[in-house]
């Protein structure tokens, strides 16, 4: 393109204003905003790639900002102590499940049977929470949960929750995973591999009849288990039989390590329980949960995000 020049004092100006347009191969700012190295120009109502990545940037640290402000309110709130800490990213490669030493049974690997083990194998400082059986059915705790965005796995039994399954549609609705405790909570190894059979299976069935999916993980009543539980959890579909390694209460800790402390991916046990059962409620028991675990620089997974 030639640029014509102007013999006006005011045309002089303007032709030195539009001769960077004219020029080829150098960047600036134009009519149309700014050139490139190559001299193109970005879509008409577009950025430049330098923009986008300050854009894309400015607005993933306002939401980082948002999040904690959001969680920091929802903290003062419920009066934790502390505010939670974000777990990170679900693991693109999700970790080997093997069943803890000491924890298995006869031909454990060669039948296949369910992985039993107390902790997620994990570099991520993260703890999971399990809450097991479905007696108390507190609505402070549901919206206490909600508020504050904590991850958790629900273990249920049948004889408890048919009280009221829309409690824990309200649970399931906000992401939580509904799996197996059983129909009634019985001593499993004391029972016959067909009535094991019964009371996994028809769990099974219970949750799938009123949650829409037949769960994956089972927990046995007190943790106890033996060969034919494991036999009969197989063949309704479990894949997983979690433990646990830390329990909860409103008033204190129970620890099944040695040195009585939190470890990454260790699973923590709690009840649906409530003041009549506990020296508190269902929200005491998970101020104390979140107390411990945020004063020892640990977040709060989802359990399922690691299987």
């Amino acid at each position: 393109m030639r640029c014509v020049g102007l013999r006006t004092g005011i045309a002089v100006l303007a032709l030195a204003a539009v001769a960077s347009g004219c020029a080829q191969g150098t960047t600036g700012s134009g009519a149309h905003g700014v050139t490139g190295a190559n001299g193109t120009r970005p879509a008409p109502g577009g950025q430049s790639p330098q923009g986008q990545a300050a854009g894309a940037k400015h607005t993933y640290a306002a939401r980082m900002r948002a999040e904690y402000a959001a969680r920091a309110a929802a903290a003062r709130r419920w009066g934790l102590k502390k505010v939670p800490l974000a777990p990170p990213a679900p693991p693109a490669t999700k970790p080997v499940i093997t069943t803890r030493e000491g924890f298995e049974v006869e031909d454990h690997e060669e039948l296949g049977l369910p992985p039993v083990f107390t902790t997620v194998p994990t570099k991520d400082k993260v703890v999971f929470l399990t809450i097991d059986d479905g007696a108390e059915k507190d609505p402070a705790f549901l919206r206490m949960m909600k508020d504050l965005k904590i991850p958790y796995t629900a273990f249920l039994s049948d004889y408890l929750v048919k009280e009221d399954y829309g409690y824990f549609k309200k649970m399931q609705d906000t992401g939580v995973a509904l799996n197996n405790h059983t129909l009634h909570h019985p001593y499993l190894p004391a029972l016959s591999y067909s009535r094991q059979k019964r009371e996994i299976c028809g769990m099974q069935d219970v949750i799938e009849r009123h949650y829409g999916k037949r769960p994956e993980l089972f927990r046995p009543p007190f943790g106890n288990y033996n060969r034919d539980t494991l036999r009969a959890a197989k063949s309704c579909g479990v894949k997983y039989a979690p433990l646990w390694s830390e329990e909860v209460f409103a008033d204190h800790w129970d620890y099944r390590e040695w040195d009585r402390d939190l470890h990454p991916g260790d699973i923590v046990l709690s009840h649906f329980r409530g003041d009549a059962d506990w020296k508190g409620t269902m929200p005491d028991m998970i101020r104390r949960f979140m107390n411990m675990v945020t004063q020892k620089g640990y977040a709060v997974a989802r359990l399922e995000d690691y299987l």
